[in-house]
């Protein structure tokens, strides 16, 4: 098997996936947005559970890419500001060059919620940013226990398909049209700083 050719196709499943949804993702589609012969898809991945265990996959793949990027990158931001800077630069990736992935992933989970097989493939990204946001809190001197990690991390996913859809009242209500300040917010709630007489 061709694995450039493979790799081709899951990553047009992605943007099929992003652009026309979860009842988009055909094995035609996938064949046209790769262009490549018709059938194509199909002889790589057989049935539509096959292409959605690929495109999952691929999405795992890529999110251990984005991590160990940021690994690669040191412990962290070493304070307050600086974590917020890092966290409002991820979520505009989220609404710009990441979106295309993001917009899979959370087709996907809703795919997994009637498929325990796509959840259990899933689940590796979803538990590993908790962790993730639970590091990056502690080497900014912030309080990064799991109660801690629980509340940005939520809070954060929770902006996410607001910032995807891009409804400009609802960004304004939710604070998400200045997402530095959003950030700094975030982490003010998460991370209350102690009243000035105790610093």
């Amino acid at each position: 098997m061709n694995q450039d050719r493979r790799d081709r196709l899951r990553d047009a499943a992605i943007s099929v996936l992003a652009e026309a949804g979860g009842r988009g993702l055909t094995h035609r589609a996938v064949d046209a947005a790769a262009a490549v012969p018709l059938g194509t898809a199909k002889n790589y991945f057989p049935s539509r559970d096959a292409l959605l265990r690929a495109v999952a996959e691929r999405c795992l793949e890529q999110y251990r890419a984005l991590a160990a990027s940021l690994a690669g990158a040191g412990p962290g931001p070493g304070d307050r500001d600086g974590l917020a800077a890092l966290l409002a630069g991820l979520l505009r990736d989220v609404a710009g060059p990441g979106r295309p992935r993001v917009l899979a992933y959370l087709e996907l989970q809703a795919e997994a919620a009637r498929r325990p097989w796509l959840a259990a493939l899933l689940d590796p990204i979803g538990a590993a940013d908790f962790a993730a946001y639970g590091r990056l809190l502690r080497a900014a001197g912030q309080a990064g226990g799991p109660a801690q990690a629980r509340a940005l991390t939520l809070a954060l996913h929770g902006a996410i398909p607001h910032l995807l859809t891009g409804a400009p009242e609802t960004l304004a209500a939710a604070g998400l049209d200045d997402l530095d300040a959003f950030t700094r917010e975030v982490l003010a709630a998460v991370c209350p700083e102690p009243p000035e007489e105790e610093r």
